[in-house]
């Protein structure tokens, strides 16, 4: 291991700072963690998340709770909360309030104690008393900008003020007459005495305490001195027993003041007859994310000059934002754990963001029919008055019997504008005059007469239904290419869609010259008042989560006050639409969205609904495979399409089928498992054959692999090839489907938590996802979870 060489104190002794690198698949953070468990350093870890309360918790909070309670829990330790409530103009108990929700939101337990900065007030009085009497801190009376002049610069030292020798008695008088309410703010500060000279300019004399006549939201008015964040820090990690301090790179040099901090308060707690604890800073990269500023002082900005709708407007980075889109704290885990801890900065592609985002929802989100720009279709054939009913799946893709929901017909319809053209272009397998579709789990409809107003606007199409083509049913030989959505204009509901996107056009917002707010992005909401959804989602609660089909995945806002008002946010698209534009389209994404708003409208146009996926030239090999996929293996159109756009993953799906892999199945791991490993033009030399894929796919049908064991293969598969049913059995990740060998398991897990199995038979069933959760952990992720399910509801009854 490559060492660092910059001081850092363990217990027990002098040693260096090791820059850990990453081992057996840990982070260095976990692998240098492990290190001191090993060495004996620590008997147990403590970690904490210490937030100041100004302001709302953002994507680079959670990925500091996710490092700090992930490491805890995974070592048996202990994870605090505790505010660092030093600056009470800027604090208020709201954001207290907020950060404390959104901790427990994420999962993070922290046992129920907050632990608050201001708690220790009087303590770190009495250690800054306890230098004053050593020489080691000093009164000075000067300036903010004498106390400036004379730090230096990086190439001159600093020079003394003239109040650095005051006495220690004058200096012990001035601040307690400070801590009394005697002077006005800014008259005095406490320095700590080290070493003008330092080449480290935070050494430099830093300041300790600053007079501040502020009321402070947790003490009131009992104090007037404050103080500093790099004197407080350090104190409260030791008070709380931490272990590890993990901050970001920007605190790197802060380190030096941090030891020297701990070095004499450790002093200070044994002349008291304690025994000190030895907390240590580690520094990783901070959070930079592509389209979006997280800056705190930005952030404000954007609110206070009404840039947002508030803090949890959806386009913020900020967790009650995403939360509002609906964005699962399970995502948010997902997203922090994939991009990993480094000791670089480096931006972050919001992709990686987006992906997790569906990839947690593609699992979550029943499946629902809106159309976002209605265009009324009759129906002259169907009988008049009539309606009917049509059972639709929730997840048309997963397993049958995971739900369904009744979908109304009747012989008028909405379809979406974008799903109709008078004039096709080559490839439109949507409707057109004289042509056909399938209305998604209805009818094949034909297109008999295009209605106009007297402006040479659509207003209305007339159709003609066949009844042989009920839900998904043909005649032998008919083919038809396209399926759109749609909603019954006698049973459908109007509602309100928000389409929000990327906050700022530029991946940097904050790169180059000019304001930063220049690349705010015009298009990042466009309201849509005039969509219609079906009527499932009637009776849903707030904060409901949806995918619309061939739109993106929705959420019930939680926010509108106005009453039976139908609100949906856009949590993200189907597909990343900004780093894969349309080949036909060379404006940037904003201006193309703005040129498809109404311009009368402003920022509440209707704007044309995207399609499902990008249209693309196909060679005849590709568009007879696309052909075939839909009608001989009956995948959706969308499927079909998304297989057949590049060579290589329409043969990898092919050779997967042939072998035996069930052909949706298989078609969901090429769709959303492989651009995971490897790109389109990775997968023409890929490591592994589609045979090989196809057989993972059997694995996890037969129950050999969990989905998320055989997600693993696949990535080693990428790496190194293999067979897959060799990796299962060399990663050891067969799936356990025996309940005689899991249930002593949930016997143990169950009798470990007597209290939780008492709420859950007095009727809080929510209790079986942690139930099956413990399971899971005990048999190291190997059970099968249906089969724990189960064996959990039998055992407590």
């Amino acid at each position: 291991m490559a060492e660092d060489v910059s001081e850092n104190k363990h217990e027990g002794g002098t040693s260096t700072t090791t820059d850990f690198t990453e081992r057996d698949g840990m982070d260095f953070i976990r692998t240098l963690v492990a290190d001191d468990l090993r060495a004996g350093r620590y008997q147990s870890i403590v970690t904490r998340f210490p937030p100041e309360p100004n302001g709302y918790l953002h994507i680079g909070h959670a990925k500091s709770i996710v490092l700090n309670h992930g490491i805890a829990r995974e070592t048996g330790g202990r994870f605090n909360l505790r505010f660092d409530d030093t600056n009470p103009e800027t604090e208020d108990v709201s954001y207290a309030e907020s950060i404390v929700d959104t901790v427990r939101w994420l999962g993070a337990d922290f046992g129920g104690t907050v632990y608050h900065a201001a708690d220790y007030f009087e303590q770190m009085y009495r250690f800054a008393e306890y230098l004053i009497g050593r020489g080691l801190a000093y009164v000075d009376s000067s300036t903010d900008e004498e106390v400036r002049e004379a730090r230096g610069t990086v190439t001159e030292p600093g020079r003394p003020t003239a109040f650095r020798d005051r006495s220690v008695e004058e200096n012990l008088d001035l601040f307690r007459r400070m801590r009394a309410g005697e002077f006005p703010d800014g008259a005095h500060v406490l320095r700590a005495k080290i070493d003008l000279a330092s080449s480290n300019m935070l050494l430099r004399d830093p300041l300790l305490y600053r007079i501040r006549h502020a009321h402070h939201y947790r003490t009131g008015d009992k104090w007037c001195i404050y103080p500093l964040y790099d004197y407080a820090h350090p104190i409260e990690d030791a008070i709380e027993g931490i272990t590890h301090s993990l901050c970001t790179l920007e605190f790197e040099n802060n380190r030096a003041v941090y030891d020297w901090t701990v070095d004499h308060w450790q002093d200070f707690v044994r002349a008291e007859g304690g025994e000190p604890s030895r907390p240590h800073q580690y520094e990783f990269a901070r959070l930079a994310l592509d389209y979006t500023v997280m800056s705190k002082r930005k952030l404000l900005q954007l609110v206070n000059e009404g840039l947002v709708s508030g803090w949890d407007d959806p386009r913020l980075p900020t967790i009650a934002g995403m939360r509002r889109r609906g964005v699962t704290a399970e995502a948010l885990r997902a997203f922090c754990e994939m991009i990993g801890v480094a000791k670089s900065n480096t931006r972050i592609d919001i992709g990686k963001l987006d992906f997790a985002i569906r990839d947690d929802l593609n699992h979550r989100a029943p499946r629902v029919l809106c159309v976002l720009n209605p265009l009324k279709v009759t129906i002259t054939n169907y009988p008049a008055g009539e309606s009917e009913t049509f059972d639709a799946p929730l997840w048309p893709h997963d397993v049958p019997n995971e739900g369904s929901r009744p979908l109304p017909f009747s012989g008028t319809v909405y379809i979406d504008r974008d799903d109709f053209a008078e004039n096709p272009p080559k490839g439109f397998y949507r409707l057109s005059p004289g042509g056909e579709v399938r209305l998604r789990y209805a009818y094949v409809i034909r297109c008999d007469e295009v209605v106009k107003d007297d402006a040479g606007e659509i207003v209305e199409l007339r159709c003609s239904y066949d009844p042989a083509t009920r839900s998904g049913s043909s005649p032998e030989g008919r083919q038809v290419k396209g399926t759109i959505q749609w909603v019954s204009a006698e049973h459908g509901l109007p509602c309100e869609v928000r389409l929000y996107d990327r906050l700022f056009t530029a991946p940097d917002p904050e790169a180059g010259e000019g304001d930063w707010k220049q690349n705010l992005n015009p298009d990042s909401l466009v309201v849509i008042h005039r969509a219609m959804v079906e009527p499932s989602v009637r009776d849903d609660a707030p904060g409901s989560r949806y995918q619309f089909e061939r739109v993106g995945y929705f959420c019930s806002d939680t926010t509108d006050s106005r009453p039976d008002a139908l609100v949906f946010n856009r949590t993200v698209t189907l597909r990343d639409t900004w780093t894969k534009p349309a080949a036909s389209a060379t404006a940037k994404p904003a201006q193309k969205a703005k040129k498809d708003r109404d311009p009368s409208a402003s920022s509440d146009a209707r704007p044309k609904s995207k399609p499902a996926a990008v249209a693309v030239e196909r060679t005849p090999e590709l568009e007879a495979l696309r052909t075939r996929f839909a009608t001989e293996l009956g995948l959706s159109a969308d499927d079909a399409d998304l297989l057949t756009r590049e060579v290589a993953s329409a043969r990898m799906f092919e050779q997967a089928v042939a072998g035996g892999a069930p052909a949706r199945t298989t078609a969901n791991w090429v769709i959303n498992e492989l651009p995971r490993v490897a790109d389109a033009g990775a997968l023409a030399e890929s490591k592994f054959t589609g045979a090989e894929l196809g057989e993972l796919v059997r694995l996890v049908e037969d129950g050999t692999v969990s989905v998320a064991g055989a997600r693993t293969v696949l990535e080693e598969m990428a790496r190194s090839g293999g067979s897959p049913r060799e990796l299962v059995s060399k990663l050891g990740l067969q799936q356990v489907s025996d309940p005689g060998a899991l249930t002593p398991i949930v016997d143990q897990v169950i009798a470990a938590n007597a209290g939780k199995a008492d709420e859950y038979r007095g009727g809080k069933t929510g209790l079986l996802g942690f139930f099956v959760g413990q399971v899971m952990r005990q048999s190291g992720g190997n059970a099968n979870p249906e089969l724990v399910s189960r064996l959990v509801r039998e055992q407590l009854g």
